[in-house]
């Protein structure tokens, strides 16, 4: 059974953080390169485009060969602007423009560089076969344990989750080893199925699935900090070859 799979690449023009992010210099080419150079390996996609309301952005993504069939309006370009709207529109666009429509969609995020088109491919392929799950989402294992987290009420420390709620009385005091393994999605890839997005009204459903990324596959980039531990991981990387 064939299916259609959109991939949905999406970038703002405003990042704040660091400025002009997405296509900033990384290893000797623009962030955005490395998850469209990706997303192009794999047969599994049938269509790949990009959401974004910068100008100089989408000049970018078009030289690396990916599709810019409109230019996101203003509204969902905000700092505060979620997921769901910006696919809602994309999805809205495609069917009413051009009379598109796919079965599900990936989403890729260009904060993701060392994503590879394998994981690309196991996370598409991991909701193929799970066809009662309505999305899955790329995870690795969570650098900081929950069960060592607090929060500030008033002078207090208290644990932000509560014994009660997570059955390990003084857990922040157990070695992390004797703690149930924790996960953190990592930005690097989801999938969707379209019906989720449109019928549900949400970016994930009822019924998540896990795709499992290594910690070193897994940085997202929002910070100086980690631009420069990407360019880290970048020359490990080359240097394996």
């Amino acid at each position: 059974m064939s299916f259609e799979i959109l991939g949905l690449i999406t970038a703002r023009g405003g990042s704040k953080t660091v400025p002009k992010k997405n296509i900033k210099d990384l290893g000797g080419k623009p962030l955005l390169a490395y998850t469209i150079e990706e997303a192009r390996k794999t047969g599994l996609i049938s269509r790949l485009i990009i959401s974004t309301d910068c100008e100089e952005i989408a000049a970018v993504a078009m030289d690396y060969g990916c599709e810019v069939p409109f230019m996101r309006p203003s509204e969902f370009a905000g700092d505060m602007v979620q997921d769901l709207p910006v696919f809602e529109h994309a999805l809205k666009w495609l069917e009413r423009e051009e009379g598109y429509s796919s079965d599900m969609v990936v989403h890729l995020r260009p904060t993701a560089p060392l994503r590879r088109v394998t994981h690309i491919e196991g996370a598409i392929k991991t909701l193929i076969a799970h066809p009662d799950a309505d999305s899955v989402r790329s995870v690795c294992l969570a650098p900081k344990h929950p069960l060592k987290m607090w929060r500030i009420e008033g002078d207090r420390l208290v644990s932000y989750i509560p014994a009660e709620v997570s059955g390990i009385k003084e857990s922040y005091n157990y070695p992390r080893q004797k703690l149930p393994e924790a996960y953190v999605q990592n930005g690097s890839v989801d999938v969707i199925r379209r019906k989720t997005i449109t019928d549900m009204g949400t970016m994930s459903g009822d019924l998540i699935v896990p795709y499992v990324m290594e910690e070193e596959d897994s940085i997202n980039i929002d910070t100086f900090m980690d631009f420069a531990m990407a360019e880290i991981l970048l020359r490990d990387r080359l240097a394996e070859f």
